[in-house]
């Protein structure tokens, strides 16, 4: 039978080094929010040491429950938000509660999943939301309050801490000469975790064909191109994959062949509401309506509009008919993974000299918003 309370047991658990001294919550200056139970279960298996409950106990007031750790020198606290509550309401409580208990977390990061915008991101792929043109990174929608277009952007998320954007400038130019270093976690997490299985790279993940001409169903252009396919392969001019058709032009309607396990980091821009987008109409609105840019599409980042935090997302469907489950826990593991490898470079002293988050967010609000809240 397990313990009881906020932390992971000790030895009971192979796959993470356990570590028996508790620490005050003044010591945790990293929150990490998941919106999912397996959101959770992948950033869990990612840590280094688990820590046992705080001294003095999480306060009675705090309604999430934590998960404590370690990545390298950071402490991190980590929360899901309640099972079956989903949206940027339930984030939005959730980071309030976890500030008003690690009250010295100075940087903070919303970590799971989300759908991407193809065809220039693919399953299987990581999406960081950063500035990008008059956006900051994340932007709020609201569907139907817009003629024209069908959506409104109704707010938009703080720009992440300083010490975030200049270690995914380092980032970005490790990955560009030597790759990233999300394979090798994922490796770890692996043999680890051996009951976490489906959070590791499977031959059963494959990648549908993204054709956003007419995305939503099996139309006579498929059958059409799968025609095609035969003839030019008897020419030898095509080539077929697993994960669909490959050619050397650069048309957008073809997945081009990757590795399997490969994984490609983008930067820009993540649009949050509270309505789930399954149709590719609608998803191709909402990019046009932000000008093209639009990487991901997710529902709780947007609840944290004034928690300075970078948002990290594992792309899981795109965004249409053919959404479902079957690679959300690999896509919530890639997401941590990017998440550990970003902290292995940001010192903890450069953390500890950014205010803590509740400090800013106490600037930021009003009266009557801090009324609300509590």
């Amino acid at each position: 039978m397990l313990p009881e309370g906020n932390a992971a047991p000790p030895s009971s658990f192979a796959g993470v080094q356990p570590d028996s001294k508790p620490r005050s919550v003044l010591e945790y200056t990293v929150g990490w929010i998941c919106a999912l139970p397996k959101e959770q279960t992948a950033a869990r298996a990612l840590l280094d040491h688990i820590h046992p409950d705080p001294e003095p106990p999480i306060p009675d007031h705090d309604k999430n429950t934590y998960i404590l750790g370690s990545m390298g020198d950071h402490n991190i606290a980590i929360t899901c938000l309640p099972k079956g509550k989903v949206g940027t309401n339930e984030a939005a409580v959730a980071a309030t509660e976890m500030l008003r208990t690690f009250s010295s977390i100075r940087i903070g990061f919303m970590v799971g999943i989300g759908g991407g915008i193809p065809p220039r991101v693919r399953l299987g792929d990581v999406v960081v939301g950063t500035p990008v043109g008059i956006y900051p990174g994340v932007v709020q929608w609201d569907f139907g309050k817009e003629e024209g277009t069908g959506f409104k952007q109704t707010g938009a998320l703080n720009n992440p801490p300083s010490v975030l954007l200049k270690a995914l400038t380092k980032l970005e130019t490790l990955h560009d000469s030597e790759g990233t270093q999300i394979p090798m976690h994922m490796e770890i997490l692996k043999k680890k975790w051996p009951s976490l299985a489906k959070y590791t790279w499977s031959e059963s993940l494959e990648d549908p064909l993204c054709t956003t001409s007419r995305p939503d169903q099996v139309s006579w252009a498929t059958w059409f191109l799968s025609l095609l396919y035969i003839f030019f392969s008897w020419l030898g001019g095509y080539q077929y994959t697993r994960q669909g058709r490959s050619t050397t032009s650069s048309s957008p309607t073809l997945i081009a062949k990757r590795k399997p396990g490969e994984v490609s980091v983008h930067y820009g821009l993540i649009a949050s509401g509270n309505k789930v987008i399954k149709t590719a109409e609608l998803r191709e609105n909402l990019k046009k309506s932000l000008g093209g840019d639009l990487l991901c599409v997710e529902m709780e980042a947007a609840g944290l509009m004034n928690f300075p935090c970078l948002v990290v997302r594992g792309i899981c469907d795109y965004a249409d008919s053919r959404k479902n489950d079957v690679w959300q826990e690999y896509a919530a593991a890639i997401a941590g993974a990017f998440t550990k490898e970003l902290l292995g470079h940001i010192r903890p002293s450069s953390v500890k000299q950014e205010s803590p988050i509740g400090e800013i967010l106490d600037q930021r609000q009003s009266p009557l918003q801090k009324f609300l809240i509590l």
